[in-house]
């Protein structure tokens, strides 16, 4: 019987001890979350609540980087990218994690294998907005100006491939309008062009457009959930006029493909306690904004069926991108 060298073997024990002592000594340093929008959209305001909540609790820094760029291309890539040890994760939209991979022609990393489930953060409606001087209080308003301007109108929207973009899609389609597309690089720097009047719409996550709504900068039009919203009352549904929409956003926890298991474990039933608190609930609510949690294998099934939905509507709105 031939006998593995000592060192060999001390060598392959290590191996396979690692990614359980680098759990349990996990986090030795801090932890980085991208938001892969500018700062000021509803992602960055969702991952500065859960940073500030989890650096307490992990007794280490949990810091917030704003990686903006191609539709949420540039911070996700990074992260899918990154060394799978536990410190870095990505706070993923509907974009990141569903839908660009059907609306660019060429994607730099793999939704399904390169990044992995961790914890459903927040549900969110998008509401439209449009700025005062537009001169309308009603969504049958709105669709009567687009139509007298068949190329007079645009439309902001944090970036090619965000739900606000394809929520706006699906809205031209339904209502048989035509209105100019202008992506930004995040919910912040489109909402202070919508505010200043250089485009005239948007649709929105609704927890980065209520203070400019309460504050009578912008004027909300219609919720795009199927319920009205508590914080906007009087606020109707745009189903209510367009039967059948519905356009709701979330924001999720996602890793590096590859991160070890008992360190997505831990980070996923901390988020999910945290989002139990009541402070936080009333803080979230606050933004017109729903708390989940769950299980990594719970936030995978729904992003697996927001991929199935996202991909009929990129499809039936026929945008592309390069």
């Amino acid at each position: 019987m031939t006998r593995m060298p000592f060192p060999l073997l001390a060598a392959l024990a290590a191996a396979l001890l690692a990614p359980g002592a680098a759990a349990q000594d996990w986090p030795a340093r801090p932890v980085r979350i991208v938001v892969p929008f500018a700062a000021g959209g509803t992602t960055d305001i969702t991952a500065r609540v859960v940073a500030e909540q989890l650096t307490p609790v992990l007794r280490q820094s949990v810091v917030v980087d704003n990686r903006a760029g191609a539709g949420g291309n540039v911070g996700a890539t990074e992260v899918a990218r990154a060394a799978p040890d536990g410190y870095t994760f990505l706070m993923g939209t509907p974009g990141t994690q569903a839908i660009n991979q059907f609306l660019y022609q060429k994607m730099p990393y793999d939704t399904a294998r390169d990044l992995i489930p961790v914890s459903f953060v927040v549900r969110v409606p998008n509401v439209l907005i449009v700025h005062p001087s537009v001169g309308v209080k009603t969504i049958a308003e709105l669709i009567a100006k687009a139509k007298a301007r068949p190329a007079g109108m645009s439309y902001g929207t944090p970036g090619n491939g965000s739900t606000g973009h394809l929520s706006t899609e699906l809205f031209k389609s339904r209502a048989g309008i035509f209105v100019t597309h202008i992506p930004y690089r995040g919910s912040g720097p489109m909402l202070l062009d919508l505010i200043a009047g250089q485009i005239e719409m948007a649709i929105d996550n609704l927890p980065s457009a209520i203070p400019h709504i309460r504050s009578g900068k912008l004027i909300a039009l219609g919720v795009t959930s199927e319920q009205r919203n508590a914080q906007l009352p009087e606020v109707p549904t745009i189903a209510s006029v367009l039967p059948g929409y519905v356009a709701e956003s979330w924001f999720v926890l996602v890793a590096p493909a590859g991160t070890p298991a008992p360190i997505v474990t831990r980070l996923s039933a901390e988020v999910d306690r945290i989002l139990r608190r009541p402070e936080v609930i009333e803080r979230f609510k606050g933004l017109g904004a729903e708390p989940v949690g769950g299980t990594p294998e719970q936030l995978g099934a729904v992003i697996a069926a927001a991929t199935r939905k996202w991909q009929q509507v990129v499809k039936a709105s026929g945008a592309k991108l390069d």
